[in-house]
């Protein structure tokens, strides 16, 4: 597609990623996405890795999975009526990109290694707190974590040494109905260990406030769960 016809189908989309797709053209999202990728920690070589990347909207961490050598990238998300996959931003984006990452709509309750498999690295970011079932979620991303798990998350409460969690049963966090919970760190480390992870890390932490704020977590360890060798100095990193 010549860089004119794709900046006219950009502009038919709201974006929420900031894609660059080359020839300077850049995806107008909403989210300052490359500054979100230095402090999530992705290993700089996932080289012949396997990467699932749960709730990826527009597909940037996918794509960047693929470029730092992944053999395998799929991207899940919220089913789009009428398709198996992620819709037309994605789609767009990876046909300019001359990417291979596969997509599929799936309810991140509905995963399961029949499903979908299992996968070196798993992506969860930016997804725990929009859950009603929070809990049961992390026990269906276990199950397909070959060995790590990279989870960023809105946190509240960090003021609590105990677990703990806001309930927001309206809009009250960001005028956003679709977000429900906001853990603290006790919380969300806790919950990484009940349903299975030994080692809990968390990689960053920007807090806003002593309550509130965004933070990274990195689980690795569970039972049959072997850490791969290319990601053990990373993990220690962290």
């Amino acid at each position: 597609m010549n860089p004119e016809k794709l900046k006219q189908e950009i502009a038919k989309y709201k974006w929420f990623h900031t894609i660059e797709l080359g020839n300077g053209i850049v995806t107008p999202g909403i989210d300052d996405t490359p500054r979100k990728l230095k402090s999530i920690g992705i290993p700089d070589s996932l080289r012949g890795m396997t990467v699932l990347d749960l709730g990826a909207a527009d597909g940037f961490f996918s794509f960047e999975a693929e470029r730092r050598g992944a053999q395998r990238v799929l991207a899940t998300d919220l089913p789009v009526p009428g398709t198996r996959g992620l819709g037309e931003r994605f789609a767009l984006a990876r046909e300019s990109l001359g990417s291979r990452v596969e997509d599929l709509g799936i309810d991140v309750y509905d995963l399961s290694p029949e499903k979908v498999g299992v996968f070196d690295v798993v992506l969860f970011l930016g997804v725990l707190y929009h859950l009603k079932h929070p809990l049961l979620a992390l026990e269906r991303v276990f199950s397909v974590t070959g060995s790590l798990l990279i989870l960023e998350t809105h946190v509240d409460m960090c003021d609590h040494l105990r677990p703990a969690a806001a309930f927001y049963p309206g809009a009250e966090l960001n005028n956003d109905p679709s977000n429900w919970w906001g853990p603290n760190e006790a919380a969300v480390v806790g919950m990484l260990k009940t349903v299975g992870f030994r080692e809990v890390k968390v990689f960053s932490r920007n807090l806003i406030s002593p309550q509130r704020g965004r933070m990274v977590f990195h689980a690795t360890g569970a039972v049959g769960m072997r850490l791969r060798p290319e990601l053990t100095a990373q993990v220690r990193r962290g």
